[in-house]
């Protein structure tokens, strides 16, 4: 195995950390606590300035901006939560703007995919009126945010740690020149 610098190191170990603890904490109550989005957001920060000087603080930022601002658009219309917001504002200081951008594409993908083979087993499974009736929301229905949630298909904390190791991965390898 190829030798990593310390920076590649503590990347690894936080980034890899970080999404299996937020992973597990959102499929289990579907929720990611600020009290564990925090802390890894000002630790990237702390990362990229150690290890990267003012280039660092300029791809902390870059990362957050990219990150909190794309999922917090989403949150505004509804379509994503507010802990999948900090998920992301937290991951961004690590990654940095693009690397960002490439985990919630992939991101996206694996929810798209993992949405519809859910959806596709449950109708199969339960038929297709309980299947709407549990995933889609009543007209002229006002919902409270516990009801949205359980409306949820899946957790999007689990795509996002599975396409940030993805990404990882291939950006690891990229640079390697494998």
């Amino acid at each position: 195995m190829p030798d990593l610098s310390p920076s590649q190191i503590v990347f690894l170990i936080s980034v890899l950390l970080f999404t299996v603890v937020a992973a597990i904490s959102d499929i289990r109550t579907r929720k990611i606590p600020n009290r564990m989005t925090v802390p890894m957001c000002l630790c990237g920060l702390v990362y990229q300035i150690a290890f990267f000087q003012l280039d660092g603080l300029w791809t902390a930022l870059a990362g957050f901006g990219t990150g909190f601002g794309v999922l917090f658009a989403l949150w505004m219309i509804g379509t994503a939560g507010g802990g999948d917001v900090k998920l992301m504002g937290a991951l961004g200081p690590w990654m940095g703007a693009m690397l960002t951008l490439k985990v919630l594409f992939c991101a996206l993908v694996f929810v798209t995919v993992g949405t519809f083979g859910i959806v596709a087993y449950a109708a199969l499974s339960n038929g297709i009126r309980r299947t709407k009736s549990q995933y889609l929301r009543q007209k002229n229905s006002a919902e409270t945010n516990g009801e949205r949630q359980k409306r949820r298909v899946m957790a999007f904390a689990a795509p996002v740690a599975l396409a940030t190791w993805c990404m990882v991965a291939l950006q690891l390898l990229t640079d390697r020149g494998l």
